[in-house]
């Protein structure tokens, strides 16, 4: 079966909606306001819906995988960005190297968990 995507958009839940489109701003996504409670935020040709949406085992259990260029650059500029200390429940975790790449985390206002990461080079 051939499925001739042209993406993939998951839709991730906030406690806060307003902090939360205030949040993904400040990270760097272009937002495009749908609804009073449902927002895109894209990056590139990559997107995903933000809803006023809160189910706490759901959110507590999402986590985003974003591949970028190069986990250095985006780490030296996410730290610039000050989120954890603008957001109360934002974290940074830093980069961490793994058998397979490296990767950098970012716990967004309402917990869910980023993956920001880069693969090898082969």
């Amino acid at each position: 079966m051939k499925h001739n995507a042209k993406s993939i958009r998951p839709f991730i839940g906030a406690k806060n909606f307003e902090i939360s489109r205030n949040f993904y701003n400040d990270l760097g996504f272009e937002e495009n306001i749908l609804s009073h409670n449902l927002s895109v935020f894209k990056s590139g040709n990559h997107a995903f819906y933000l809803q006023e949406s809160y189910v706490k085992d759901w959110v507590d259990n999402t986590m985003i995988f974003m591949e970028v260029e190069s986990v250095d650059i985006f780490w030296k500029e996410l730290i610039t960005l000050d989120l954890d200390k603008k957001y109360e429940s934002v974290k940074l975790i830093p980069i961490r190297i793994m058998d397979w790449g490296k990767e950098c985390f970012v716990h967004d206002p309402s917990g869910i968990l980023w993956h920001f990461g880069e693969f090898k080079k082969i």
